[in-house]
């Protein structure tokens, strides 16, 4: 891309998309030459793609890799980076690497070696302590007590293959990588649409037609109005996040903060409704810091706010002196309102020419570091799916069977972040007691060459949900399910769609057409879904 601009500057209707500057990465992008094994659809459709955020950007070129024609509708001028920092777990790295983005992770990404969980408050009875002798408000080793330190970086590699990464330009990443292979139109806001053609009319008047129209307009969703058949807004949770990045040369002028940028963890402090999560980004030349908490506000405010630094330091007052010191550095924060919507029964229009993806259908609170991951993971299955098509009458099946394919995943990951929330913000007393000793038992067990059977099943258990959150594998997800039932059961499918054609003439046939499709979905879903133990394992 040649063309960038700073976030607030419109570009022209019929421009070439522009993006945002971000951090200087000089290293090309080189995508694969091909991809799904060397297969491309038989047949081409014209895809368009409601959103141009992470979610629809990796649907764009997956598709497009795939052998369709895709074109990406972006409802702003400008595509900016809105946000700071993400977590980039092995279950999507893999896709990136895959996808040609290795040597530009590794350019300007940053590989948390730990994650660190403490207290809020200070402690100075915490045996399991990393080193920190800084006198802080009077406290000697004052820098909140550690509950969880939990070993990433070369152990992650080891474990699932790729590494996890801390980075701020993803969506730079992604928006090159499709950029050459579909066609990104912005200022073109979706106001309404005919699922059945498919169509959708933009705010302009015109009218885009195509074969198959993907929903990946995030948690404020038109596309998933016309899935469930209703308007169907968001909740407001009652919780917000400040969202703040300093430069780290900020942090390494002071002897009390120097330790959180030489030692890259991803470092989470646990309070009363409230935490922060907070780790280097960009070549460890920023530093991101998040801060949910309850919101006070009322619940019509925007949902995307500029505050006042002073109101955000409000929020975390008697926390630990560290976190008091990276606060002060702060001129002014964003606030976001975190609104939830419930899983929905399908993300698939009646119809079968829509389909919904990410936060569109199953928005994640940022409680569990997963929503852009399972977005993309989406986006992987979708394109490897649609990479079999050789007719129209397959589309509606693969939608189902993309839907089957990843429902439980991702709704499972949805229920556990809301899980997390819980447990990261009970108040303090009894449960919270109880939550800190639980923590660090688990903590102890893998620091030490644990041969006690009473104490292994802690170690194993964590290790074994690590292992189905951070090893899923999209494409292998998608290839598996066509080898065990793709062929014969898409066939099927696809006799009953091309029969439903007659409905106005044999009615019959509709009914048991309906019967066929939600036999796969039951069936495929059942049978081909990992499940998340989390929340059936609290103890």
């Amino acid at each position: 891309m040649n063309n960038f601009v700073t976030v607030g500057t419109v570009a022209p209707t019929n421009s070439r998309p522009l993006m945002a500057a971000a951090v200087n990465a000089t290293t090309p992008i080189e995508p694969p030459s091909e991809m799904y094994q060397g297969r491309r659809a038989a047949l081409s459709l014209n895809i368009v793609v409601v959103g141009c955020g992470l979610g629809g950007l990796a649907a764009a070129f997956c598709l497009a890799m795939a052998g369709h024609k895709v074109t990406i509708l972006e409802s702003v001028a400008t595509i900016g980076e809105i946000g700071a920092g993400i977590f980039i777990s092995p279950n999507i790295s893999c896709l990136l690497i895959r996808w040609g983005l290795e040597k530009r992770l590794e350019e300007v990404a940053v590989k948390p070696e730990a994650m660190h969980l403490r207290r809020c408050m200070c402690s100075v009875s915490n045996s399991f302590h990393v080193p920190y002798t800084s006198y802080l408000g009077g406290v000697k080793g004052c820098s909140g007590e550690t509950l969880s330190w939990v070993q990433w970086g070369d152990s992650m590699t080891k474990d699932y293959g790729t590494p996890p990464y801390h980075r701020a330009d993803l969506h730079r990443m992604l928006y090159e990588l499709a950029e050459p292979h579909v066609n990104i139109r912005t200022n073109c806001r979706v106001v309404s649409m005919n699922p059945s053609t498919p169509s959708l009319t933009l705010r302009s008047g015109e009218v885009v037609h195509a074969d198959l129209v993907i929903g990946a307009d995030g948690v404020k969703s038109i596309t998933r109005h016309y899935v469930v058949g209703r308007p169907d807004e968001p909740t407001p949770t009652g919780d917000a996040a400040y969202r703040a990045v300093l430069p780290t040369e900020m942090l390494l002028a002071d002897p009390d903060l120097r330790s959180l940028v030489e030692t890259p963890e991803m470092t989470m402090w646990l309070g009363p409704e409230r935490h922060i999560v907070a780790y280097n980004i960009r070549a460890k030349k920023e530093y991101n810091i998040a801060m949910c908490h309850a919101d006070r506000d009322p619940p019509e405010e925007l949902w995307r706010i500029e505050e006042s630094a002073e109101r955000m330091r409000t929020e975390f007052v008697g926390w630990e002196p560290r976190i008091e010191k990276l606060l002060s550095l702060i001129p002014s924060s964003l606030k976001w309102k975190l609104v939830d919507r419930a899983p929905l029964e399908t993300w698939v229009h009646k119809d079968g020419k829509l389909a919904l993806l990410g936060d569109s259908c199953h928005p994640m609170l940022p409680y569990a570091g997963q929503g852009a991951a399972v977005a993309i993971e989406d986006a992987a299955v979708l394109g490897n799916l649609f990479s079999h098509l050789s007719s129209r009458a397959q589309i509606a099946p693969l939608l189902h069977s993309y839907e089957a394919v990843r429902y439980d995943r991702a709704t499972d990951t949805q229920t556990f972040s809301h899980f997390n929330k819980g447990i990261f913000h009970l108040p303090d007393g009894p449960e919270q007691e109880q939550r800190d000793r639980k923590m660090r038992a688990a903590m102890e067990d893998v620091s030490v060459d644990n041969t006690d059977p009473n104490t292994q099943g802690k170690t194993n258990q964590r290790k074994e949900k690590d292992a189905i959150q951070f090893g899923y594998n999209a494409d292998e997800a998608a290839e598996v399910w066509w080898r065990e039932h793709g062929e014969s059961e898409l066939q099927l499918t696809e006799q009953g769609w091309c029969l439903s054609e007659v409905v106005g003439v044999f009615p019959i046939v509709q009914y048991y057409f309906n019967v066929m499709i939600e036999g796969l979905k039951i069936s495929v879903r059942t049978r081909t879904c990992n499940s998340w133990p989390y929340y059936t394992s609290r103890n």
